[in-house]
Formats: C-alpha cells, structure tokens, sequence
C-alpha cells in the first residue's frame, strides 16, 4: 500500500483526507460507507490505478484521518457533497466517475445530480438510486430491532457502543454484517448484545484490518458517523423528481440483505433503466453493507 500518497484538502474549514494513486487523465473517485474509510477501497485504487486510471477516496467530515465538524449533530449528506466538490476543485479534476458503496451511494448518485457536469458516470455497490421518500417508506415496515432504526434514535447506539472501545464495536459489526440474514435485536437487547464474543473475524477481515479501522475510529469517534448516515436518510436534497441521467451501474450479491428490507427487491425489478441491463452472478454476496 505504500504507493497510494496521502493529503490533507482544507474545505470549508475542514482539513480532509484523500488517499491517492495513479496519473491517468481519468479520474475515479470512491466513496466509503459505514463503517468504513478510504482503507476500504485500497485494493481496488490500486486496481483502478494500474489500469491507467488515477484514483482518489477521501475519508468523509468527522471520519478516518479527516477533521470532525464543530458540530457533529448538524452534519448532513449535504456537507458531503459539498466536501467532494471542494477536493476536486481543490484538485483541478473537471470530471470524475464516482464509486459508492452501501451509503455512499447517496452521495455518489446525488452528486451526480447536483453537478452533473462534474460526473462521468456512476457505481454503486450494494444499494440503489433512492429517491427521497423512499427510505422513509421501507424504514416503516421494517422490525423496531433493526440497526437502522436503532441506530436512528439519538443516544441509544452512543451508550451501546460506548460499552466497548471502538476496537470492539468494529469487531462486532464486521462479525454482524458479513452473514446474509438481517441482525434484529429483541426488546431487552442492544445491537453489540447479538455478538458472541468468541465468534470469529470474517475470513476476509484480518487483524490487522481490525486495528486499522479501530485506530482511526479511536481517533473519530462515532458522532458525525451516526448523524451522516443514520439519522439523515430523510434529508430533504432540494431536488424534485430527480433523475440520474449519466451512465450508471448497480451490482448488488444475491444473498446480500439488503435485499431483505422491505420493497428493496422488488423496487430494483420495477425501477426503470435497471432491469433492462441485468445480469446475475449466482453465489455473490456484498460483504460489507451496513447502510
């Protein structure tokens, strides 16, 4: 990993950090989810950069090596987008093709319509266009003991997690997020209640990733992570009857559980523009896609 170079971009008061590789004219930039960094994407920069792309993925306000906003409870996937313009002006890159996966679709597909001229195309892994309104109405059908709407309540995954150093807490969400069935905590339980302790690590997951996660989110903390995605999915984009126009590309694994929320499935086999260019890889699974 040596060869991806590291810089800090001051936005909006805000020192933020991107991880770089590569000098082609094509510029792929990729967008972490939860709980995630740049890290996540480093095989897949490397990947991208030896193909003759340059790539870039940058840590989001209040996660990684990036400064925390003043005011981790007023963060919105707004500053995001407004964030990712910044580094690119701040990069001279006129236009990029933009990778997000479980919720950094919602920046990568919302940029892409608020500056469409800045966008070449988009991927996202895991989760869809979704337009607002619609997380609202599958977060309505779903079990009260779902992360997401736990996780949505302000303090409760503060004092759950807070048991734990974030060491633990990422332990436990890699461990609870890379099986097919969607974790549900009874009434008397919390989220971090449904690991046992001596289960292993994913196959996938090493120690040593554990440790590099665990640091960065020892040094974060959980704040803007919990507000930006959680507690912001019904923010109002100040978009109506938006329309994603350039290309775009949607892979999400059979047995992934997303698939599980309520409507998901059958609002991707109804969404225009998507079935028409399915194709399916039997067995696949997205293996890190707690949005």
């Amino acid at each position: 990993m040596d060869q991806i170079q590291h810089n800090f971009i001051e936005v909006a008061g805000l020192k933020l950090h991107v991880a770089e590789i590569g000098t082609g004219s094509n510029v792929v930039v990729f967008l972490h989810g939860f709980p995630e960094i740049w890290y996540s994407w480093r095989y897949q920069m490397i990947a991208i950069a030896n193909a003759g792309f340059r790539a870039i993925a940058p840590d989001y306000r209040g996660y990684g090596l990036s400064d925390s906003p003043a005011e981790p409870s007023k963060a919105s996937f707004s500053d995001l987008i407004s964030d990712l313009l910044g580094i690119l002006d701040a990069l001279n890159i006129p236009k990029v093709i933009i990778v997000g996966k479980d919720f950094g679709a919602w920046p990568a597909y919302y940029f892409a319509l608020k500056h469409p001229e800045r966008a070449l195309g988009v991927v996202t892994l895991g989760v869809p266009f979704m337009p607002p309104g619609s997380v609202r109405s599958t977060q309505s059908h779903i079990p009260e003991g779902v992360y997401t709407l736990r996780w949505r309540e302000p303090g409760r995954a503060e004092a759950d997690f807070g048991r734990f150093d974030a060491k633990t807490v990422l332990r436990n969400v890699y461990i609870l997020f890379s099986k097919s069935e969607m974790p549900i905590a009874q009434e008397n339980q919390e989220i971090m209640d449904l690991v046992d302790p001596s289960t292993p690590l994913p196959p996938w997951f090493t120690e040593e990733d554990l440790a590099t996660y665990g640091a960065l989110y020892e040094k974060s903390g959980f704040d803007t992570a919990l507000k930006v995605p959680y507690r912001s999915f019904n923010e109002d984009w100040g978009i109506k009857d938006p329309k994603v126009e350039i290309p775009a590309l949607f892979i999400v694994g059979e047995k992934d559980y997303v698939l599980k929320f309520p409507g998901i499935e059958e609002y991707i086999s109804l969404s225009s523009g998507i079935t028409s260019s399915i194709q399916e890889i039997p067995g696949a699974e997205d293996k890190i896609s707690p949005i």
